[in-house]
């Protein structure tokens, strides 16, 4: 919590809000105070929030090519301003690298939209996480959110799973970005359901999709190959990088890339996901 405290640039209440907690709290834990302070469900959702995790399993951090792809990605719309969209594959790392840098880049936030899916729900979460007031009147919790987007320095908000949002949901980053520009940061990303969600709506001319694609820089950014040997040989990597980084055994490590390489009947390959579970099912048979 102090680690976290020391990369947002808001108030104590603020952070407090963020977490779920009232200033009174904070300040107490602050101090070093726990017991008492705080119902279990707290606890688990302040947890949730610091994405602290009670689990034995814990992913070091590979510097893969997505990795660097999100994060010069993030690092350029935080200095500059800017928005851009992420497209990709699944189960290659996008949503574990937000995570990481909203946890480690000071002022980066992140919001899980397939949490958030509708206006109401979407605006909310934004606001709390950002530290502003997201109870209350829809419209003032609103006003808040771009007010404290405004005011904190250089912020970068990164909206995971965006292809989730419901179109009145989605339409209101329109407005986010009107109301922040030259202000704050957006990268939105997501998996192939976005891309077609966003050229469908342009295609058919529904209202706010052109504008949303142009402000956020007009293309997708992309990482992975199209042709069938380029994505071999780059998941291939992918899952070596990962698993070299997390002291995996050589023979193992071969021996779960080939298993992910190996194309079902849609041609689809298995990400890190599919080589995380094969590394549980082999170290639990060891």
């Amino acid at each position: 919590m102090h680690e976290r405290r020391k990369l947002y640039d808001g108030s104590n209440g603020a952070f407090a809000k963020s977490l779920g907690i009232s200033a009174a709290v904070f300040s107490r834990l602050n101090n070093g105070e726990h017991m008492g302070l705080l119902k279990t469900t707290q606890w688990i959702m302040m947890a949730q929030f610091l994405g602290i995790t009670i689990e034995d399993r814990k992913w070091n951090v590979a510097r893969t090519d997505v990795f660097v792809m999100i994060e010069t990605g993030v690092q350029f719309c935080k200095a500059h301003a800017k928005a851009m969209i992420c497209v990709d594959d699944c189960g290659i790392g996008k949503t574990f690298t937000a995570k990481y840098l909203s946890r480690t880049m000071k002022n980066t936030f992140y919001v899980d939209a397939s949490q958030a899916k509708t206006r109401q729900a979407f605006i909310r979460l934004l606001a709390k996480t950002v530290g502003g007031e997201s109870k209350g009147q829809y419209f003032a919790v609103k006003e808040t959110l771009k007010f404290y987007l405004k005011s904190i320095n250089q912020p970068v908000v990164i909206i995971d799973e965006a292809g989730d949002l419901e179109y009145e949901a989605f339409l209101e980053l329109k407005e986010l970005w009107n109301a922040t520009e030259n202000y704050c940061g957006w990268y939105m990303m997501g998996a192939d359901g976005l891309r077609a969600k966003i050229e469908r709506g342009i295609a058919n001319k529904k209202v706010g999709f052109a504008e949303i694609f142009s402000r956020y820089s007009e293309k997708f950014s992309t990482i992975v190959p199209r042709e069938r040997q380029d994505r071999n040989a780059f998941y291939k990597k992918l899952i070596t990088d990962v698993l070299s980084a997390n002291n995996c055994d050589p023979d193992q490590i071969n021996a779960i890339a080939k298993r992910c390489l190996a194309n079902d009947s849609g041609g689809h390959i298995g990400g890190l996901r599919r080589a995380e579970s094969l590394l549980i099912l082999i170290r639990e048979a060891e």
